[in-house]
């Protein structure tokens, strides 16, 4: 759910600028292709905030962004408490480490792939999803920044090869965007062979996140959701179990081999 003061505030700007601009509500619904009523329910908070909306209301009004970006903010403040402290760590990391035997890390998922992870989740309604959806694409932004940290994944061979018939195509262009951000100079992607049959990675996903004050946070996933980790004890158990599951993964050019080896077979 939208963070509900940052969402006031959205709903507030909107009005503003529109006002500011001197646009009746039904004008500037011709603008964004929306009707008055709709531009008025959506100031009025009787509708949810759309992003295409605010995309096109952005461009509309030449606010620069102003009204995705505080879209984003609030969907940061929507956030389960639990998150929030990973968040910010992560938003703040000079380096980042992540390993997860079943799934490719959140960072790197395409589009289609994430959608398709967080769809399997029966509970969660549509809108849900694609809110869901959002936040996440929003988060690899951390890496295209100008001075980006930073990132290690280490992933099964096993996570590459897991797919049905119906499930080729978004595989296909999940592990070529895999193969693509591992080209970056500041993202390396190392997978473990499947003949390593047990490691001590196996116990579950991680990730680290190194800050500018050289300071780690981890951060452990489970079915209920996540938990940060910063007791100095914790870390470094985290730490010893990144240099075990990374000593297992094959060097960056055989990984990336193996990647593209992997997409040409599913193809």
């Amino acid at each position: 759910m939208e963070g509900e003061p940052t969402s006031e505030l959205i709903r507030a700007q909107l009005r503003r600028l529109r006002l500011r601009a001197e646009l009746s509500q039904e004008e500037f619904g011709k603008l964004v292709h929306y009707s008055g009523s709709q531009v008025s329910a959506v100031e009025l908070g009787q509708r949810p905030l759309d992003r295409l909306f605010l995309m096109r209301a952005d461009e509309v009004l030449g606010t620069g962004g102003l009204l995705m970006s505080l879209l984003k903010l609030a969907e940061r403040d929507g956030q389960p408490s639990w998150l929030r402290p990973w968040l910010e760590a992560e938003q703040n990391a000079r380096q980042l480490r992540c390993y997860h035997p079943t799934l490719i890390p959140g960072l790197l998922q395409t589009e289609h792939y994430a959608r398709a992870v967080i769809r399997a989740d029966d509970m969660l309604s549509d809108g849900e999803v694609e809110k869901r959806l959002a936040v996440r694409m929003d988060r690899q932004a951390v890496l295209a920044q100008p001075d980006p940290p930073k990132f290690v994944a280490v992933i099964e061979e096993a996570v590459l090869r897991r797919a049905d018939e119906a499930f080729r195509g978004l595989m296909v262009q999940q592990i070529a965007h895999l193969v693509e951000c591992a080209e970056r100079p500041h993202v390396s992607v190392h997978v473990i062979p499947a003949e390593i049959s047990a490691h001590v990675g196996l116990a579950g996903p991680f990730t680290l996140a190194r800050g500018a004050d050289g300071g780690w946070v981890g951060y452990l996933e489970s079915q209920l959701g996540g938990t940060s980790v910063d007791r100095d004890e914790e870390l470094a158990i985290l730490l010893a179990r990144w240099e075990s599951v990374r000593s297992e993964a094959l060097p960056r050019r055989q990984s990336m081999l193996l990647m593209k080896e992997v997409m040409t077979s599913w193809s």
